[in-house]
């Protein structure tokens, strides 16, 4: 295997080995190694041409498509580091990115035009726009990327420069944005492209976000071995994806639990052909167990991999396919090339079955949260050698003797009820695992006698007729006394974030 130093090395290795291979498919359009390579050496042209320096920031403010894909890549070839930012973002937050970043340029689409009028970013100094471009305020991204150059662009960046800022949700209310190298970048998809067996042959489909992590490096992962993405921009018409997964002959489906349920409550999909499916990847919350079961009996010749991850590392672990029978609750052990461990308060290790923080060491962790010092010493601390920093994550599990991982809970979630520390995720199992819920989620509400009482927000499958009552008499007979919601909230659907979790926040604040 080629050794990459830059991850822009994935994309400029892979077409000059497979120069006319299909890498891209979107929409009705397909586009080869070289002719993606060629288009964003032209936007790296520009950029550098435009005055763009090594390490500076540059947003992309687009959807999943073609363009976005280029202008990631075009960014690294000119040295520079990408922002992913979310299209339905708003101007408040989009003004605090840019600004927070200092970025220098920005790709959008046209039709976004109107929200950079709205805010204030005196950094910007450029802004190249995808689609029709009239107003003369912004230079042409289809201009620039099918000029005649399209030769290679030579980098002066080596492994430990910053590759990309990936803005994610924060304490303070403003969101964080994780640095990562491209040496950070680079070992992430070594270690998850080597567990997954990628190679050239796989066709990856991708309908998450490329703003969130997850959704990225699917790009990333395929493109580091040749293979080729589809890229949809959504879940939102799911027979679509079950038709493209049949007949473009797709061999890997990641997605995220809000995915999978909707899948599973979809009719007569079992008429497709998915023979070609080689595995399916799960990971921002754990499979309920009896979604599970489902999807293996849905996708008989898929590997289904549970997987856990933080955007501060990009993937901690995952659970080998032939241990789910045995360990459905977990979401496996430290992935290659990666240490994981837990920690009481003290930061002392912890034994097995004990619960505690855990811990990541590896070259895939962050170099830090951007212009955020205080907020990157509170994860980020001293490890094993001089020097060194490992990875606190901020959520508690616990350990077996063979070292898998099971979850707990996020550190700020435990509920406290009647003097007992409750995980909402044990709670949370228990309402999956009666038959007609869909989905369900578990806060902790203000109580006088309580201290927090247990709610738990519950939306059912078509069809079902369970009512509040009958899921806390479930509840009752699978729960301790102290972990029994008090409260049960039938919904139409839960509110998800646009990473595809189940919102608590929004939960909570409704």
């Amino acid at each position: 295997m080629y050794h990459h130093t830059l991850v822009n090395h994935f994309l400029e290795h892979s077409a000059s080995r497979f120069p006319h291979k299909v890498a891209l498919i979107c929409g009705d359009k397909r586009l080869t190694y070289y002719e993606i390579d060629s288009m964003a050496n032209r936007l790296a042209l520009y950029f550098l041409e435009s005055g763009v320096k090594r390490g500076d920031r540059i947003a992309i403010f687009l959807d999943n498509s073609i363009e976005a894909v280029i202008s990631l890549f075009g960014v690294l070839k000119a040295g520079a580091a990408f922002m992913m930012i979310n299209h339905t973002t708003k101007a408040e937050k989009l003004e605090y990115i840019l600004n927070n970043s200092k970025a220098r340029f920005a790709v959008i689409h046209s039709s976004s035009a109107g929200i950079l009028e709205s805010i204030h970013c005196p950094n910007l100094v450029s802004v190249v726009a995808a689609g029709s471009c009239d107003n003369g305020l912004h230079t042409s991204l289809d201009k620039i990327i099918t000029s005649e150059n399209g030769s290679a662009i030579p980098t002066q960046c080596i492994d430990l420069d910053l590759a990309s800022i990936i803005y994610t949700s924060g304490s303070t209310g403003w969101p964080k944005g994780v640095m990562l190298s491209h040496l950070n970048m680079i070992t992430a998809a070594h270690s998850i492209t080597t567990y997954l067996e990628n190679t050239e042959n796989d066709i990856i489909i991708n309908v998450l976000p490329i703003s969130f992590d997850y959704g990225l490096y699917q790009i990333l992962m395929a493109y580091r071995v040749g293979g080729t993405v589809i890229l949809e921009k959504s879940f939102t018409y799911p027979y679509k994806v079950i038709e493209l997964i049949s007949k473009e002959k797709v061999t890997g489906f990641p997605g995220v639990p809000t995915i999978f349920a909707l899948l599973l409550n979809l009719k007569n999909i079992d008429k497709y052909d998915f023979s070609s499916l080689r595995y399916i990847t799960n990971t921002a919350a754990a499979l309920p167990v009896s979604h599970i079961s489902r999807l293996r009996d849905l996708f008989p010749h898929a590997r289904l991999y549970s997987m856990y991850g933080l955007t501060e590392c990009k993937r901690v672990s995952y659970l080998p396919p032939e241990e789910l029978d045995r360990r459905p609750n977990s979401i496996g052990r430290g992935m290659p090339n990666e240490e994981v461990y837990i920690v009481d308060e003290q930061g002392g290790r912890v034994g097995p079955g004990e619960i505690g923080e855990l811990v990541v060491r590896g070259a895939n962790i962050m170099m830090g949260y951007w212009n955020m010092p205080e907020e990157t010493e509170k994860c980020l601390r001293p490890g094993r050698y001089p020097g060194e920093r490992v990875l606190y994550s901020g959520d508690l599990f616990k350990m077996d003797d063979e070292g898998y991982l099971y979850f707990v809970a996020r550190k700020d979630d435990i509920i406290k009820c009647k003097g007992e520390k409750v995980s909402p995720k044990e709670i949370e199992n228990v309402l999956y695992s009666l038959q007609g819920i869909l989905e369900a989620a578990v806060v902790g509400v203000h109580d006088e006698i309580l201290g927090q009482a247990i709610k738990a927000f519950v939306a059912l499958e078509a069809g079902s007729e369970l009512t509040e009552k009958e899921i806390m008499r479930f509840c009752s007979q699978h729960l301790e006394n102290h972990m029994i919601p008090k409260y049960v909230i039938l919904l139409d659907s839960l509110p998800k974030t646009v990473t595809g979790k189940i919102s608590k926040k929004m939960l909570t604040e409704s």
